[in-house]
């Protein structure tokens, strides 16, 4: 036993040795990586280890944070009501407008690839305004308006189908699928880009090699050529599918108040900006951040394995 333990001290003292070399004749690459490396610790690693420390203490701000453990976890799941009705509608809009986003996105850019290229760049452009326009989701507002002005509440009147207005965004009936629609029409420009670039680079001799391998149909070529030489973009589509269902805030709280009625549209990050920017509750919101970025983890992960799938 102490003659194993010797080599493997001596194995790990020259493996350590040899990257040591590899990386003094790569200190170049190093200095060169260093300000992003500085930046991203900084603003992205360092943020996330605050929160983790945070969320084990009462911390408001004015006063030192005082340790509590497990206290505000215990809190969020047996005692904070409104934070699992949070769960609940981030968890709906994260399983509805997540992959139904995603798939739409990759049909809509594999059509609009098709196109000849003047066209191809309309659509492009159209397809991706809502993603960049931030107040876009306006339009909904007025569209569903809460009286007899509004074009939803106009037309069905003028059909007989109701008598009186509804109250869209006060309704919680209506709240969070109205909310739904808006999402999965402003998470669409971002993932189907992304999609436009990686067709753009499937080599077209591929397609020739797999019609004399026994390609017969579009949706064979789909299947075993073009997804498989798409999976960098695939991957990052579903990320970013992945963050902006997770991370939805700012459309529930312009179109349904803050708090919503009965916290019907109310999500996660809702809750977190509640406890963060209006109570300064920082140790429990960073428990709230703590727990949305695990379950983001977890789906990122299960994305990641059902991706590796494709075109096997």
């Amino acid at each position: 036993m102490r003659e194993f333990f010797s080599k493997y001290v001596a194995y790990r003292k020259y493996n350590a040795s040899v990257a040591w070399k590899k990386a003094k004749r790569s200190k170049m690459c190093y200095a060169f990586l260093a300000p992003y490396g500085i930046l991203f610790c900084a603003f992205y690693v360092l943020p996330v280890i605050t929160s983790i420390f945070f969320s084990f203490t009462y911390y408001n701000i004015l006063e030192p944070p005082r340790f509590l453990g497990l206290q505000n976890y215990m809190s969020l799941v047996l005692e904070d009501d409104v934070f699992l009705i949070g769960i609940k509608n981030t968890l709906m809009i994260a399983v509805i407008t997540g992959p139904l986003g995603y798939i739409m996105s990759f049909l809509f850019a594999w059509l609009i690839n098709e196109l000849p290229r003047w066209i191809r760049t309309i659509a492009v452009v159209v397809f991706y305004a809502p993603s960049i326009a931030g107040n876009l989701y306006v339009i909904f507002s007025v569209f569903f308006r809460g009286d007899a002005y509004g074009y939803a509440n106009a037309f069905l009147m003028d059909l007989g189908i109701i008598d009186a207005p509804i109250l869209w965004f006060i309704n919680p009936v209506y709240m969070l699928p109205i909310c739904m629609v808006v999402i999965l029409w402003m998470s669409l420009g971002t993932g189907f880009l992304s999609f436009v670039a990686g067709l753009q680079g499937v080599d077209r001799a591929q397609f020739e090699a797999g019609y004399m391998d026994g390609v017969k149909n579009r949706w064979q070529e789909l299947w075993y050529i073009t997804l498989p030489n798409m999976k960098p973009m695939l991957l990052f589509g579903a990320v970013m599918s992945i963050t902006q269902a997770f991370g939805v805030c700012d459309v529930t709280m312009a179109l349904c108040g803050y708090p919503s009625t009965d916290y019907a549209a109310r999500t996660i990050v809702t809750h977190l900006y509640d406890y963060g920017f209006s109570r300064f509750e920082m140790g429990y919101a960073s428990a709230i951040a703590v727990v949305l970025f695990l379950m983001m983890i977890l789906c990122n992960k299960a994305i990641q394995s059902m991706l590796r799938r494709v075109g096997t």
